[in-house]
């Protein structure tokens, strides 16, 4: 593991697949989740107004966006031997129907303790014109 984590650098790109949400995913979102908000369900609901916000339509579940971060963590890390810790994530803007978002990460520290390898990395979601739909920051460990 040393070695692994001895390679990161301050600055390092880590980018995840792309996941396009279709309404068939936000409901099966709904399901396994059993939030029925109708946020992601009622077209007709979502064309009124909410408070100076018309989002048009259903949106995905802001929760999707901490799944492909974390999609995208865990496909990096595992191969490496290391695991997430923390992941701290706020929704920026609403994601729809035939959007494609992509997660991106940096690594923004490294940190070695006396039991254990410790990375801290920013994270974002962009969408498909490359506007930021959730941010934050994760850790992730490297177990000696």
């Amino acid at each position: 593991m040393t070695q692994v984590f001895d390679s990161l650098a301050i600055g390092q790109k880590i980018e995840g697949a792309p996941f396009s949400p279709t309404r068939e995913s936000i409901r099966a979102f709904c399901e396994a989740s059993l939030d029925y908000n109708p946020l992601h369900l009622d077209d007709n609901y979502m064309q009124g107004d909410f408070g100076r916000t018309n989002f048009g339509g259903i949106i995905m579940h802001g929760m999707n966006n901490f799944g492909v971060i974390t999609r995208m963590l865990t496909d990096w890390l595992y191969e490496r031997g290391g695991v997430q810790r923390r992941l701290e994530t706020r929704w920026k803007a609403p994601v729809k129907p035939g959007d494609t978002i992509t997660p991106l990460a940096v690594i923004t520290a490294t940190r070695k303790t006396e039991k254990s390898h410790w990375a801290t990395l920013d994270v974002q979601v962009l969408n498909q014109r490359g506007e930021t739909v959730a941010a934050g920051e994760a850790m992730v460990e490297f177990p000696r």
